[in-house]
Order: C-alpha cells, then structure tokens, then sequence
C-alpha cells in the first residue's frame, strides 16, 4: 500500500499553466496592447514579443511574457 497522494505523483505545472485553469487571463497578444504592472504601463512589441515601459526613474524597462506573468499585470492601472 502506497502512503503517496496523487498531487504528491502529479508533475509540477509551471505557474502560468495553472494559472489558465483558475480564471486568470491570459496576456493581450495584439501589437500596441497596453498593460499595467507595478503602476506602470507596458506595450507589447509585436516584432520582438517583449512588453517595454519605463522604470521609476524614467528608465527604458523590457520584460517578456513570462516576468510580467509573475510581476501581476491588470488592464486597468493599479499600483500594487
């Protein structure tokens, strides 16, 4: 008899995986779409597939899909 559970014998899911089984959103994929991350906004370029927006200086910031996932995102600005 075996004392494992089946979550202990499930493969982990990276966390954007389980994320689309909860409700969560996925990311915008159109060119130019805005979303809000941190109090900043950040614009998907559509050559590169990276989101780029600024830091709090001012700075040019870029992060892929993936970063933004695990910052939090919203499409309304929110300064979480």
């Amino acid at each position: 008899m075996s004392t494992r559970t089946e979550t202990e014998s499930e493969p982990a899911k990276p966390r954007a995986a389980r994320a689309g089984t909860t409700g969560a959103a996925a990311l915008p994929t159109a060119p130019c779409s805005v979303v809000w991350s941190k109090g900043h906004a950040y614009v998907l370029e559509g050559f590169r597939a990276r989101w780029v927006g600024v830091d709090d200086r001012g700075r040019p910031h870029a992060l892929s899909g993936a970063e933004l996932q695990r910052r939090g995102w919203s499409r309304t600005r929110s300064d979480n």
